[in-house]
């Protein structure tokens, strides 16, 4: 199991784990609910008998307990009608009362929220008791809104903090590497730009220090390169069109002759603020990673785009193509299809792109078994836009 693989694994297995305490939380908050709700239920049906023997009542009857439940309600709004007639009220503020629109309105809310209660204090003849939730239901129902909205909220909090780590973590662990590995090409190069200026005096084909020194120049490139990863690196205008071109042109001598390169672009220079050490290798590692999806055999495409903000690099290829739920998940470091490798290129490539140049970098498209083009965005510049 790829790493980012097991990492996406653990996030669903506490997302889960997650989405199960919080249900059943609120199935807990809603029980809780439903007990204090009947329980009120209960106690407006004693208060209805209360009232039904107040209303009965005689001379001779005593009315001290009946008297003393209808007095113990002092949190329950209700509203005691008949024939849709409000004859009294408990708990309703004045205001209420004294506006027959508001009156009626807030017994429709009433009846709303819980069933009427109806008695019948003489044969044919009936009053409703209409209540609705108090003030400690009606907190318990909206609790689990509010309790939804801290566990979000410490959710995203954690999810920030975690990811703030974890790219301190990532960069420092790139600057660190990148360094160091200049550092350690840098030596021997050192050496072997000696050597080409003996060979130079020597007796020898100039063709082959011709190819050495193109060599040379190319570790030299890949040390600037690594040098500049975790440092901000320059950015100036520079021809996309030209800059990618070389690095192609480079490439494809390089690549066996079973990969056919074809190029498009503008016919006029397109300029963007970019690093071109840094650009080439965005480009070097795009093609190499298109190259072996195709396996060193297969069609590549390479095609500038131009509109009124952007300049658009298509790299297509014919390979086996990416499956769609992995459009992201290629880009995260650690994920590769191959045998071999570290699976930083694609990673490293997206934090050139979208870090160093404030660009973008996505999957345009891609099918399984037919290729796969990825596709680069670059905020043309100002300059060009004048040129425009």
């Amino acid at each position: 199991m790829h790493f980012s693989e097991s990492t996406n694994t653990t996030r669903w297995v506490i997302i889960f784990i997650s989405f199960l305490i919080i249900s059943l939380i609120l199935w807990n908050t809603y029980t809780f609910f439903q007990i204090f709700k009947n329980e009120e239920r209960m106690k407006m049906n004693l208060w209805a008998s209360a009232q039904k023997t107040i209303i009965n009542a005689d001379e001779n009857t005593d009315l001290d307990l009946p008297l003393e439940i209808t007095n113990s309600n002092t949190s329950v709004p209700v509203m005691l009608v008949m024939y849709d007639k409000v004859i009294s009220s408990v708990n309703v503020p004045d205001h209420i009362i004294k506006d027959k629109k508001k009156s009626m309105s807030f017994l429709k809310n009433l009846k709303n929220e819980n069933d009427p209660i109806v008695i019948e204090y003489a044969p044919g003849k009936f009053q409703q008791i209409c209540y609705g939730n108090s003030a400690l239901l009606n907190k318990l129902k909206y609790y689990p809104v509010a309790l939804l909205l801290i566990i979000f909220l410490c959710g995203a909090l954690v999810y920030n903090f975690y990811k703030s780590t974890k790219m301190a973590t990532q960069n420092k662990l790139w600057a660190g590497m990148a360094k160091e590995t200049a550092h350690q090409i840098g030596t021997p190069l050192s050496s072997l730009i000696g050597w080409i200026e003996i060979l130079k005096t020597e007796n020898i084909d100039q063709s082959i220090t011709v190819e050495i020194q193109k060599d040379i120049e190319r570790l030299q490139t890949i040390t600037d390169r690594f040098s500049k990863i975790g440092s901000v690196p320059v950015l100036e205008p520079h021809n996309i069109v030209s800059e990618t071109l070389n690095t192609c042109e480079y490439l494809q001598s390089r690549f066996s002759k079973q990969v056919e390169f074809s190029y498009s672009s503008p016919n006029k220079p397109v300029f963007a603020l970019i690093n071109p050490t840094l650009h080439s290798w965005t480009i070097e590692n795009l093609i190499k990673n298109a190259i072996d999806a195709m396996k060193g055999k297969g069609t590549l495409d390479i095609k500038i785009e131009q509109d009124s903000q952007h300049v658009k690099v298509n790299i297509k290829d014919s390979g086996s193509g990416i499956a769609k739920h992995q459009f992201k998940t290629i880009f995260e470091p650690g994920f590769t299809t191959k045998k071999r490798g570290w699976g930083l290129g694609l990673s490293l490539t997206k934090r050139i792109v979208e870090e160093y140049h404030k660009g973008k970098i996505k999957v345009l498209h891609s099918e399984i078994g037919k290729g796969t083009t990825f596709q680069i965005s670059y905020k043309i510049s100002d300059s060009d836009k004048n040129q425009a």
